[in-house]
């Protein structure tokens, strides 16, 4: 069960970052996947490394490590973490078309990573549609999510896939 007080919310009802200052620093991860789908044949082009923007998931890997890293910039009251671990990875699903992301944030600190994790599986997915979208207009980003965090006076959250 989730604390129902909204904690982006003053007094007044005016948004505010949260104070998390008070907070005391602990090891925190978070892991978020997604996925692009697609037609067979940009699959395939993708596998060969044969798309013309070059390779699709070397660049999508480092677009996504970078949208992680500029999470507070992308999203207005996130706040700005000292991140020690950014991993973005990738897994070709043949029989369903698609290419799974996963992005895996760590840092020692007072707040959670989920956003900068959500961020970046999506600036990954973003990232693959935009090499792909001259061979393949319709692709689908879908099931964005966070997989599992831990750290903090909560600790360990797995999402139940049941």
């Amino acid at each position: 069960m989730t604390d129902s007080k909204l904690t982006h919310i003053d007094e007044g009802g005016k948004a505010s970052m949260v104070d998390v200052s008070a907070k005391i620093p602990s090891a925190r991860k978070a892991i978020a996947t997604g996925f692009v789908s697609m037609t067979a044949q940009t699959l395939a082009l993708i596998k060969a490394n044969n798309i013309a923007k070059g390779d699709v998931l070397a660049t999508a890997r480092i677009a996504g490590i970078q949208g992680a890293k500029q999470c507070p910039t992308l999203i207005p009251l996130c706040h700005p973490l000292m991140l020690s671990k950014v991993s973005v990875d990738f897994e070709i699903d043949d029989k369903n078309c698609r290419v799974l992301i996963k992005c895996e944030c760590k840092l020692v600190g007072s707040t959670g990573v989920e956003m900068e994790a959500l961020t970046g599986v999506s600036i990954a997915a973003l990232t693959i549609f935009d090499m792909c979208k001259a061979a393949d207009p319709s692709m689908v980003i879908g099931d964005i999510k966070v997989m599992t965090k831990e750290g903090g006076k909560s600790g360990l959250w797995e999402r139940d896939e049941k």
